[in-house]
């Protein structure tokens, strides 16, 4: 939006979607993608830069502030992140050396993750124009650049629906019991929180997810959404529980589903018109019809990335494509 906009009201559905913009705030690295049959294979990533990736893919303005280097690396990601759509924020090429995750796959295709990360957050703030504010999983927590990404999503949300996806990520993050206040905190100043049933235990082994993202509820959040893979998700928020089962697919790998399914889910509520800081009444009273839906369009998603190898989200086509059967 405008500056004229935001003082003179909400523009039409039409204009908001052409003008609106989606920040987001995190790492870009590469994953080093280590398989079971023993090939190796990079490819970029990184929680927030597939988020960004994903909401590009799906027509939405992404702009993303992250931190990568000028060499190889770095290049691989801008030309991935720029041929899908991304745009990236002034700064964000400014790192000495572009960071990486080593990735583990078993057998099913889950990854376990080893980092060598460096996050600093460049100069960015949320203007008018950003209908929402995206960060989480290691930049929000790894210092010195998590102080950066609290700020913003503080200062954010005048304007900004703020949406957090811890991710967490045990060893670069250090314990639960350390990085949880901070992750709590942050909970509190998010509109729109995904988390997944194993953060969850990560966090709170001793606690059932679905009490604790109620108990997150009452923090602040509109909504909260617990996904479990193959389980399914379900999503609390203040008008009752929705549970949305998964689809069934052949899964490749499990690299990058969840944030696929956070850029999803923040296609539907910008669909259903909830995004927004003129809109954060309607959202805190987002119907369990909605929400539904929102879950659905986000469990779509995600189950076409697992179907191919690496963070491959679907483009809009695809996932209307797949919608429709």
């Amino acid at each position: 939006m405008s500056d004229e906009t935001a003082e003179g009201g909400s523009p039409p559905a039409s204009l908001q979607v052409a003008t609106e913009v989606a920040l987001v705030v995190g790492e870009a690295l590469v994953d080093v993608v280590h398989r079971p049959d023993g090939q190796v294979r990079e490819y970029p990533g990184g929680s927030p830069a597939n988020v960004a990736l994903g909401l590009a893919r799906l027509d939405r303005r992404a702009r993303l502030v992250t931190w990568i280097g000028l060499d190889r690396r770095g290049r691989l990601i801008r030309d991935h992140l720029e041929t899908g759509g991304v745009h990236l924020a002034p700064g964000s090429d400014g790192a000495p050396r572009t960071s990486t995750a080593a990735a583990h796959l078993d057998a099913q295709g889950a990854a376990e993750y080893t980092f060598d990360l460096d996050w600093r957050v460049p100069p960015a703030k949320v203007g008018p124009d950003v209908a929402v504010l995206h960060t989480g999983s290691i930049a929000a927590t790894l210092p010195p650049g998590a102080d950066g990404v609290a700020h913003l999503m503080a200062s954010g949300s005048a304007h900004a629906t703020v949406t957090y996806d811890p991710n967490v990520r045990p060893s670069i993050m250090g314990t639960g019991t350390a990085v949880r206040p901070r992750i709590e905190h942050l909970v509190g100043h998010s509109d729109v929180v995904k988390v997944s049933d194993e953060d969850l235990g990560w966090l709170y082994p001793d606690d059932d997810p679905v009490d604790v993202a109620q108990q997150w509820l009452s923090r602040g959040p509109a909504l909260v959404v617990v996904t479990r893979g193959e389980q399914g998700a379900t999503g609390v928020a203040a008008n009752g529980l929705v549970n949305v089962p998964a689809p069934e697919v052949t899964v490749a790998d499990t690299v990058g589903a969840g944030d696929s399914y956070m850029a999803g889910l923040i296609d539907a509520l910008w669909q259903a018109e909830l995004l927004g800081a003129a809109r954060r009444e309607a959202l805190d009273r987002i119907p369990t019809a909605t929400l539904r839906q929102a879950m659905t369009h986000a469990a779509a998603a995600a189950a076409i990335t697992v179907s191919r190898p690496g963070a491959d989200p679907p483009t809009r086509t695809e996932l209307d494509s797949v919608e429709a059967q």
